[in-house]
């Protein structure tokens, strides 16, 4: 494993470009990035509030540019200006519920926003890394027990996942007729995919997800509703993904050709829980709370199962999950319950609960 103080040898001084900030991941990574000391150029829309962004004051910890990832001319000037040693595209419009409301606003983000992410990369005149965060979500679902490994179909049943396997082959094409590997010394441009399971973690407010369902209904002192008690997902906290994307970055440094490829991040395979079980164990670590399961006749169509095989990640770049499942959500709700308590800030429970990790 690379230890905290390797990793902040590699990534201090780094220029890292960081599309969508100012969301729940881009804001962990925000947060981390600084304390590795890396000179870090956001780039996505204004955070919604309440946001773990706007919670952390994210705007004094790197610079932040709002615009959106349809907007090529302005992402393009944003990158030709930074010249980043290292590219993380998080920007995206995440929910499988909102992709039904909004598909082709979805597609637009997701897919053409991964083009015009990946054109504008053609303008660094540098040595560059880069690696586009897609989802678990983006294989051929056939609802079977076999982990899905990263050479296996990509499909997608739902606009989300559907155009997420579109930024797949998006990226893929990009490698293939830009930045293919036999020219890299004349482009010296590097391009992996990262495919994580569902995270959780503090600071997570968006709606129509499960811990932030849970949040809001115990501090409210209502129910939980369950839509899929019984779908298994590749639950993790967000710092095991995140400390993946960390270390790829690394391995694509030492060697360029080997490691630009997609790669999956996720649980063990017998860390992969039901969603009732996630709230089963998030009540009882908060002490209090009940749920109650929605029948809902119409439901719209999400995977009842789904897991990761992540065997790659371990075997090619030695990454290994930290926490198991109960430590994911038992740090996940220690972070909400001292962040309502108000003892300390949310940067310094975030920044603690890295050193935690870390250690």
């Amino acid at each position: 494993m690379v230890t905290g103080t390797e990793l902040k040898k590699f990534f201090e001084g780094k220029k890292v470009f960081l599309t969508g900030h100012t969301g729940f991941k881009g804001a962990w990574m925000t947060v981390w990035l600084n304390r590795l000391g890396a000179v870090v150029k956001g780039y996505a829309l204004e955070a919604e509030n309440p946001s773990l962004y706007v919670d952390i004051d994210g705007d004094h910890l790197c610079e932040s540019v709002i615009a959106d990832i349809r907007n090529a001319q302005q992402l393009s000037s944003a990158v030709q200006e930074f010249q980043p040693d290292i590219i993380y595209h998080m920007a995206a419009q995440p929910l499988v519920l909102d992709a039904y409301n909004r598909p082709v606003y979805t597609f637009e983000v997701n897919a053409i926003g991964t083009a015009n992410l990946l054109e504008a990369a053609k303008l660094v005149d540098k040595k560059c890394t880069i690696i586009n965060i897609t989802t678990d979500k983006v294989y051929e679902n056939r609802e079977w027990f076999y982990p899905y490994r990263e050479n296996d179909h990509l499909g997608g049943y739902d606009p989300y996942s559907a155009s997420k396997a579109c930024a797949e082959l998006v990226s893929a094409s990009y490698r293939s007729s830009f930045f293919n590997l036999k020219d890299y010394s004349k482009h010296q441009t590097s391009l992996a995919t990262v495919r994580a399971g569902n995270v959780i973690g503090g600071g997570d407010w968006a709606e129509n997800r499960i811990i932030p369902d849970i949040v809001r209904a115990v501090s409210d002192g209502k129910q939980v509703t369950l839509r899929n008690p019984h779908a298994v997902r590749p639950w993790q906290h967000v710092l095991e993904a995140l400390y993946g994307y960390l270390l790829l970055a690394i391995r694509m440094d030492e060697d360029p050709i080997r490691f630009s490829e997609p790669y999956n991040f996720g649980p063990l395979f017998d860390e992969a829980i039901t969603v009732e079980f996630l709230v089963q164990q998030a009540i009882e670590e908060w002490g209090k709370g009940s749920y109650v399961v929605e029948q809902q006749k119409g439901q719209l169509h999400e995977a009842k199962l789904l897991r990761l095989d992540c065997s790659k990640a371990v075997n090619e770049l030695k990454w290994y999950p930290r926490w198991n499942a109960k430590q994911a959500i038992q740090n996940t709700i220690k972070w909400y319950k001292e962040a309502l308590d108000k003892k300390q800030s949310p940067l310094e429970i975030t920044r603690a609960q890295i050193q935690a990790y870390l250690s």
